[in-house]
């Protein structure tokens, strides 16, 4: 993940993945604008001199507001596509108001400066996604004793476990065995056809949720979007239990029923393009990792998929964070 044009966080994400961009956008009287870099993570676009702490917290205002809009001389610029991430951080949505802005909320590199309703994520009335968790044997009962923290948002949690064994239901836990093979794709696949409602919450036995991402997890399909299949969620990584520099780590975890994954190491979804795509910011998944197992962790996968490895997280995992 190469930094460029200045470390400054991105002032809706906190990616600091800034790159030159030819970007410009039209605005609703008509005039255009050049940015000089766009966030890699976002898509957010920023001015030359722009000073994101001071528009951090103006767009948190804004975004409290019925309606959003775009204003030319802003130090950042966001599309309806980005304007849509960055209302998640509020727990709202974004409605469109009109026919071109339903088609700009599925064009993550759109020409048009996001103006937009806004409104409170809903309550569902019924429970809409599974959550599905990786583990080891070892690590078994430490899971399933986390297992009602979820009980607000499903009744549906498949825990699958590494290995063989005997399947069993106990409530709303549906234990179930498959040896991993170093594999990680497959063991997600499988945990995707196991699950029941549309969307599934993906979660390795290290990682947690906090209440936003569950707020999240209680509004959709609304909060997904229209034509989202996947949704990224930030990672928190905590190393020995001080918070790493690695920061969104965004993590593709939240998906349709239908989706499945690719990659030994490392695994994705396949959908058909960004469009497909969006990210949350409501909430983060806590990540606690041991120093010991950062520094084999990227060696083992990068033996497991050669050129996969991502060798170069390992450094930002080692590094407290930095705001």
């Amino acid at each position: 993940m190469a930094e460029s044009l200045g470390g400054e966080r991105c002032p809706v994400c906190g990616a600091r993945w800034w790159a030159p961009t030819q970007r410009r956008l039209r605005y609703g009287d008509g005039s255009w604008r050049r940015f000089e870099a766009e966030c890699q993570s976002c898509g957010t676009l920023r001015a030359e001199g722009a000073n994101a702490a001071d528009f951090e917290a103006e767009l948190a205002t804004r975004l409290l507001q019925d309606r959003f809009w775009s204003r030319s001389d802003d130090p950042f610029a966001l599309s309806l596509y980005t304007l849509r991430i960055a209302a998640s951080r509020r727990a709202r949505l974004v409605r469109a108001l009109d026919a071109a802005g339903r088609d700009a909320l599925v064009r993550p590199h759109g020409i048009e400066a996001a103006d937009a309703d806004l409104g409170d994520f809903p309550d569902a009335a019924c429970f809409q996604a599974s959550l599905a968790i990786l583990c080891r044997a070892g690590e078994l009962a430490a899971v399933l004793a986390g297992v009602p923290f979820h009980a607000d948002w499903t009744d549906d949690v498949v825990v699958l476990v590494d290995g063989e064994g005997e399947a069993r239901d106990d409530g709303i836990v549906r234990l179930r065995y498959r040896p991993l093979g170093d594999d990680f794709s497959a063991q997600r696949n499988a945990a995707q056809v196991m699950a029941r409602y549309p969307f599934v919450l993906q979660l390795d036995a290290d990682e947690t949720i906090g209440r936003g991402v569950r707020r999240l997890l209680r509004a959709l399909p609304e909060a997904a979007g229209e034509g989202v299949r996947s949704i990224g969620l930030p990672r928190k990584n905590f190393v020995d239990g001080a918070r790493a520099d690695l920061w969104p780590d965004v993590q593709y975890r939240l998906n349709r029923r239908e989706v499945r994954f690719a990659g030994r190491v490392h695994e994705r979804p396949v959908v058909d393009g960004w469009a497909q795509t969006t990210i949350a910011l409501s909430g983060a998944i806590r990540h606690q990792l041991s120093r010991e197992h950062v520094e084999r962790r990227s060696q083992r996968y990068e033996e497991i998929a050669p050129g996969e490895g991502r060798l170069f997280e390992r450094g930002s995992l080692l590094q407290p964070f930095r705001p």
